[in-house]
């Protein structure tokens, strides 16, 4: 998909983006401009199969400026960057993610099965879907508190839907540790809003078990990339350790794992 003004016309004024982790992302007019990196072409080939499916919740691409940068479509709304605005923790805000969640993943399971190749991370079994990898606030857009849209697909690839299940919950319910200032909510608090997500999605009972039971294992795998990108020089991953990012995820493995019981009578069941 291309458009004529991405490679001419007058010179853009950009604006840096904030909130966009270890990616430097500018604004220019009504798109957005990120570095390409060697799986960008897989990215572009999903947001492609989004558009023709009709999917609204995600940008579409335009290919690479004249920076050698990918040219994506501009969201108009509030990001859920931390601290969470009251609209991105309200309730509404916590169902229509999940909603979004589950039109995404519906709207990319043919492509599942036919583009495993290409990404940063390699297919997960079973590959039901593709996962978006990181969803969470800080990747959805919001209007009026209703999450209308998703951004950044650096990691996603082909998988069961409780990967994005899982940390979906991690990061929305939220199941953290009270220690987490990013966090909030007592444990039973926690748990009703796991449910009303999962509920929103359209979750079966195993579906859900599987979703709960999988956070921990989710944000294990997590640490072990940050250690390894680390170990291979990744500076911003070494500067997360340092920093006590690791840990924090590991203390919420205990707080999800302290819990187990909770989950499964007000979630699972």
């Amino acid at each position: 998909m291309t458009d004529p003004s991405v490679r001419q016309g007058p010179a853009r004024q950009e604006t840096e983006l904030t909130g966009g982790g270890t990616t430097r992302v500018v604004r220019a007019g009504a798109t957005v401009r990120r570095p390409v990196r060697p799986w960008t072409p897989a990215v572009h080939v999903l947001l492609d199969h989004l558009a023709r499916r009709g999917f609204p919740g995600a940008p579409r691409q335009y290919g690479v400026d004249e920076q050698d940068r990918e040219v994506l479509d501009y969201l108009p709304g509030e990001v859920g960057n931390y601290p969470l605005s009251p609209a991105v923790r309200s309730e509404t805000a916590l169902v229509t993610a999940a909603r979004l969640l589950r039109s995404f993943h519906d709207s990319t399971a043919e492509l599942a099965a036919r583009l495993t190749a290409g990404w940063q991370f390699p297919a997960l079994e079973p590959a039901d879907v593709i996962c978006h990898g990181d969803f969470a606030p800080y990747n959805c857009v919001f209007r009026d508190g209703r999450a209308v849209g998703v951004i950044d697909f650096d990691t996603a690839r082909p998988g069961p839907r409780h990967w994005d299940l899982s940390y979906a919950l991690y990061r929305f319910a939220p199941l953290t540790d009270p220690s987490n200032r990013d966090g909030f909510g007592d444990a039973p608090q926690q748990a009703r809003r796991a449910r009303l997500f999962l509920d929103a999605y359209g979750c079966t009972a195993p579906q859900r078990a599987e979703a709960v039971a999988s956070v921990p294992d989710r944000l294990r795998r997590l640490v072990t990339f940050m250690h390894e990108a680390a170990n291979r020089g990744n500076a911003d991953f070494a500067r997360h350790i340092e920093e006590g990012h690791a840990d924090l995820y590991l203390r919420d493995v205990d707080h999800v794992e302290r819990h187990r019981d909770l989950w499964q009578r007000r979630v699972a069941d």
